[in-house]
């Protein structure tokens, strides 16, 4: 295969999985942590480089895609660890949250109109992955496509 197809494939990936994240959340009413939503940016960054290398037709440009795909894996792994407890996640999203350290004035400042979703529970799974263990894998299998892209660029 050559750099462009890898690129366009590439491109369809990360495009599909946010539009799958956004079907699950608005379809399905799964809702999203904040972890899920920010492993929705790159992504984002990624469809929309591959868009850009496919229009402008400078697919040199791929090696721009792997550092992207590095942390499109680093965060997944590290969201899917704390989905399981491996270690700790953000004191916002997370179950360890303590209302004794906080004030009045941040007690009554706390918005309670949308549903807060925990980073650190398992909301769904398909055979036992979650989404978060999905995106390692995609991840995985992007950065090695974007490497591969780059190389054959």
């Amino acid at each position: 295969m050559n750099a462009k197809i890898l690129v366009a494939l590439a491109t369809v990936a990360s495009a599909g999985s946010v539009a799958g994240a956004y079907f699950f959340q608005h379809v399905v009413g799964i809702l999203p942590c904040h972890l899920c939503l920010l492993q929705r940016y790159p992504h984002w960054i990624l469809a929309a480089l591959g868009v850009v290398i496919l229009l402008s037709g400078r697919v040199r440009l791929a090696w721009l895609g792997v550092p992207v795909a590095l942390y499109s894996f680093g965060l997944a792994i590290y969201h899917s660890g704390v989905e399981r407890k491996l270690w700790a996640g953000p004191s916002d999203c997370t179950g360890g949250q303590d209302l004794s350290g906080m004030s009045g004035s941040d007690l009554i400042s706390m918005d309670f109109g949308a549903p807060t979703v925990m980073c650190d529970e398992i909301s769904f799974s398909i055979l036992g992955l979650t989404f978060a263990n999905i995106n390692v894998a995609l991840s995985a299998v992007l950065i090695v496509v974007w490497l591969t892209a780059a190389r054959r660029a």
